[in-house]
């Protein structure tokens, strides 16, 4: 069927028929009424669609359709002759019975009814043939003086087309001077975009002129015609350089105020791309704002927030103006407006405005806590990492915000939570004068933790900082409150429950949770074991100051989570040891470690005992026994260890992570080159008479990006060969390379074909298929190759995800001495995944999270010829355009193993997760696996074939 399609703007689905069915048909088209034509013609079209020829019925419908006044059937009648085969398969020439509807097509050119002869002219655009074309051209020129403007509009679009064809200035030689008269006395806004386009397409001359003459009426043009007039300043600017292009940029900056947002949107991506003057960009900014703030489409917003980014790249010192008018666009409820505003914001700071900045963000978290919209956590969670990132850039604007975040260290959102608990950790360390209130804080918000990971981390900050005497029997205090009356449980011999602790009056929507085991005691008798606490019906709505709010840690630690209880008890080494430095008196310190110790004694009980479903684990235990050793018995060295070392290798990761985002950020920095014989036009040494300021801007910011070699194309030629593709062989007599150019979501291969033979090749034709998530979008057209010569031939194809497509075909042609039609097979294109992947960066707790979440996961078995863990790792990263999240503190060292994770974005916002581990084997080799995880599986096979493909080392 490939072969039968044809290019129709009617596409039916319709079943093959028959003969008796074409029959039938045409009894319809001599005998029925208006209605029954029109069905009878859809039929025939839909038969003509898929394939089928009719050819007795092209002279029944000329006898007895093209008679018929249903306007309908006239429609119809349209679409039929543009599907109907209008040439000879064999000759090539028109057939002549089509001579018989060029009367017709007079006629109706010339019929009293508007849409008839409207429907025809639109019908002309579409007609190719010039033996067809060149008698109704009189009737198509008397249309453009016709009354209404739907007849005007389409005999213009007629004329265009026709004077677009191979010879179509033979047909209507003077059809520019008609065109640019009818525009000058044309009223209608199609109809004047309509000869405009004719104008910028087959006589741009005429149409700069006619857009130079009216430039101080451009703002009182309808919307479709100035965005005719942008489209014509963009062509001719790019094609003539900087001639005139001050005066067309006063045109754009004019239509800067024009009523359509439309309008708008493309001068000021014009703007833009004509000049790179400070006033300019200026101006595209401040409309990109407005445009933000006034359109409620959230893709507009997405698309306006693209466009502000590619400023940002190429002109940040203009875009650090216009901060706190694109932070407003965080008044949408949209996560993803959210996040690229506040992503392009971070982007943007500078000591000027990061107190503004933060100042916006710390009012957004409030509006949060006082309002509980939806995603409102999540929402929040971006606001808490944005202050994070603005607080790591300038420390001194942490005081400002640190301590209302810390209201949220209990959210109910855990990941939020657990962002503002690490902003806390990494704030208390980074600013030593904020140190003494953030740890009163921490201790009086303590009780209102309700998640473990969370309490984890605040029971460290707890313990690393933690120094004066009070700080320290404070936090003692606090967790000994969480953990309420010990012990945790309590067995009676008489059989009955004894709560481990009475209150005296349940907290209000509180229940007491009790459990009762039975128990064999050493001595053979039985008895029951039971463990109570208050807890309320839900943990994280508690009220504020009952027995349940207040005793989180005795909640989490029954509930079986023996890590938080060793954080406990590591928490409290700290604490007494410290204690012991900063306490006179000997006695309180005893004390303390008593209590310590006590505290410790009966977690381990706990763990041990037959209440919870679950012992303790052995790294728990292990840990929480390490601490009761070291309470009785300490030395200097260990003492040394757990009161400095910790913190200085906290401090340590922090100084590592900060050079590494200090490297990435000058990787990222554009890097010009200029070739030394590269020209620069002094523009100081020009004339300046009529230059407007702008001119003049512009005229410096050309001389400084060609002394710094920003006008260098960012592709080398040399990398373009590599992406030549060889399709057919040397000995073939069509020869055929395809540059294949990926571009997010279209590929464009650009098809060299060249005639190797001395014979002409009729009916040529690349055939393409794909396999995979690829589509082609349209089918080439056949071409006529002479002897010797080439032919460029464009197909772009869609893709709609990572997955590895597959592109296949053949070229077909004909010669005058073979009747049939000869193929050529083509090499297959395979397209690689990594044109869709870029590395990209994740934190730590994002990408376990991910990895916890995605479902699909692809396993790969290291088998490779590289023997050290560090270059099979550099090799991966190459080979699979990922980057490397591991640091690299953490891969020093020689000790024959190595694990690392990587981390890549696609182009359609799919994640690609690998986790490497490798190890070295006696005999030299490493073995281990390669797992990749991704939400979709396509992208997780993809990657799989790639990596088994590279893995081996060097060029295979």
């Amino acid at each position: 069927m490939a072969g039968m399609e044809k290019p129709c703007t009617l596409l039916v689905h319709f079943d093959k028929g028959s003969p008796s069915m074409a029959n039938e048909i045409k009894a319809e088209l001599e005998s029925g009424d208006g209605p029954a034509k029109a069905d009878a013609m859809r039929r025939a079209i839909s038969l003509l669609l898929n394939g089928e020829t009719l050819p007795h019925l092209f002279i029944t419908v000329v006898r007895y359709v093209q008679s018929c006044d249903d306007h309908a059937v006239q429609k119809l009648l349209l679409l039929y002759l543009e599907t109907v085969d209008k040439r000879d398969a064999a000759t090539g020439k028109v057939l002549p019975e089509m001579i018989l509807i060029c009367q017709n097509l007079r006629n109706n050119l010339q019929h009293p009814n508007e849409y008839i002869r409207g429907a025809t002219l639109r019908f002309l655009c579409r007609l190719s043939e010039p033996e067809l074309l060149e008698p109704l051209v009189p009737s198509i020129l008397a249309n453009l003086e016709h009354r209404h403007h739907f007849v005007r509009r389409h005999a213009l679009s007629a004329i265009s087309a026709i004077y677009r064809l191979p010879h179509g200035d033979q047909l209507i030689p003077d059809a520019p001077e008609f065109v640019e008269r009818a525009l000058a006395a044309e009223q209608d806004a199609a109809a004047r975009r309509n000869a405009f386009l004719m104008l910028c397409a087959c006589a741009q001359e005429r149409a700069v002129a006619y857009l130079l003459t009216n430039a101080e009426r451009v703002t009182e043009w309808p919307d479709l015609l100035q965005m005719a007039a942008v489209d014509l300043i963009r062509k001719v600017c790019r094609s003539k350089g900087g001639a005139d292009k001050g005066r067309y940029i006063k045109i754009i900056i004019s239509l800067l105020s024009a009523p359509s947002s439309a309008v708008v949107y493309e001068c000021a991506g014009a703007l833009v791309s004509l000049s790179s003057a400070p006033t300019a960009v200026r101006a595209a900014a401040n409309t990109y704002c407005q445009l933000l703030s006034s359109q409620s489409d959230n893709n507009v917003k997405l698309i306006i927030l693209d466009r502000l980014h590619e400023l940002r790249a190429s002109h940040r010192e203009v875009m650090v103006d216009v901060v706190m008018d694109v932070l407003r666009a965080l008044a949408s409820p949209n996560v993803d407006v959210r996040r690229k505003v506040l992503d392009l914001v971070l982007d943007l700071l500078t000591p000027r405005n990061v107190e503004e900045v933060v100042l916006y963000l710390k009012k957004e978290v409030v509006k949060t806590q006082a309002a509980e919209a939806e995603k409102g956590g999540d929402y929040r969670q971006m606001l808490v990492q944005a202050i994070h990132a603005c607080t790591v850039k300038y420390p001194e604007v942490a005081g400002s915000v640190v301590h209302l975040l810390m209201d949220f260290l209990g959210d109910t959102n855990v990941a939020a939570a657990v962002d503002v608990v690490l902003f806390v950790r990494e704030i208390i360390e980074t600013n030593p004068k904020l140190r003494v209130s953030m740890i009163q804080r921490l201790i009086d918000t303590f009780y209102q933790i309700r998640a473990s990971r969370v309490c984890v981390c605040a029971l460290w900050i707890l313990g690393e900082y933690s120094l004066s005497l009070s700080e320290v029997e404070s936090a003692i205090s606090t967790i000994k409150q969480c953990l309420g009356d010990l012990p945790f449980y309590t067995v009676s011999e008489e059989g009955e429950s004894t709560d481990s602790f009475k209150p005296a009056q349940p907290a209000v929507n509180s229940v007491t949770v009790s459990s009762r085991r039975p128990v064999v005691l050493a001595d053979g008798t039985y008895a029951t074991q039971s463990a109570a606490t208050e807890a309320a019906s839900s943990a994280p709505t508690a009220a504020p100051g009952s027995l349940a709010s207040t005793q989180n840690l005795r909640f989490l630690i029954l509930s079986g989570d023996f890590f938080l209880a060793a954080v406990v008890a590591c928490t409290l080494t700290k604490l007494v040891l410290r204690l012991e430095e900063v306490q006179p008196s000997k006695v309180e310190a005893n004390k303390a470690c008593t209590e310590a110790l006590l505290i410790m004694v009966s977690i381990l009980q706990l763990g041990q005992s037959s209440y919870l479903p679950h012992p303790i684990d052995n790294d728990s235990y292990d840990r929480i026994v390490l601490c009761v050793r070291l309470l009785c018995n300490t030395g200097d060295d260990v003492r040394k260890v757990w009161l400095q070392s910790c913190r200085q290798s906290f401090a340590k990761m922090l100084a590592e992570k900060q050079f590494r985002e200090t490297e990435e950020m000058k990787t990222k920095a554009q890097i010009a080159h200029a070739q030394p014989d590269d020209l620069i036009d002094f523009y100081h040494l020009k004339s300046r008479r009529g230059m407007s300021q702008l001119e003049l801007e512009d005229a410096v910011q050309d001389d400084l990006k060609a002394a710094t070699g920003q006008f260098t194309k960012d592709a080398d030629d040399s990398n373009k060969l590599n992406r030549i593709l060889q399709l057919t062989g040397f000995s073939d007599p069509v020869y055929a390379e395809a540059f294949v150019t990926v571009h997010h979501y279209d590929i464009v291969l650009d098809v060299t074909v060249i005639n190797r033979t001395k014979e002409t090749l009729q009916n040529l034709c690349l055939e393409l298929a794909t396999m995979g998530d690829l589509k082609l979008v349209d089918r080439p057209q056949n071409y006529t190759l002479a002897p010797e010569s080439s032919k460029q031939i464009r197909a772009n194809i869609k893709v709609s995800s990572t997955e590895t497509g597959v592109i296949f075909g053949n070229i077909v042609y004909e010669t005058s001495n073979v009747m049939e039609r000869s193929v050529v097979v083509l090499n297959d294109i395979h397209i690689d995944i990594m044109d869709y992947i870029s590395p990209g960066a994740c934190a730590d707790v994002a990408f376990r999270n991910m990895w916890a979440e995605f479902e699909w996961e692809n396993k790969v078995a290291v088998n490779t010829v590289i023997q050290d863990e560090k270059e099979f790792l550099n090799h991966i990263i190459m080979s699979t355009n990922m980057k490397c999240l591991t640091p690299p503190s953490a891969l020093d060292g020689e000790c024959g193993f190595l694990a690392a994770n990587l981390y890549a974005k696609s182009v359609f916002g799919e994640d690609a997760l690998v986790n490497i581990s490798v190890e070295k084997q006696a005999d030299g080799k490493l073995s281990g696996y390669i797992r990749i995880r991704s939400k979709t599986q396509g992208i997780a096979l993809s990657l799989g074939d790639k990596i088994t493909l590279k893995q081996k080392g060097g060029s295979s």
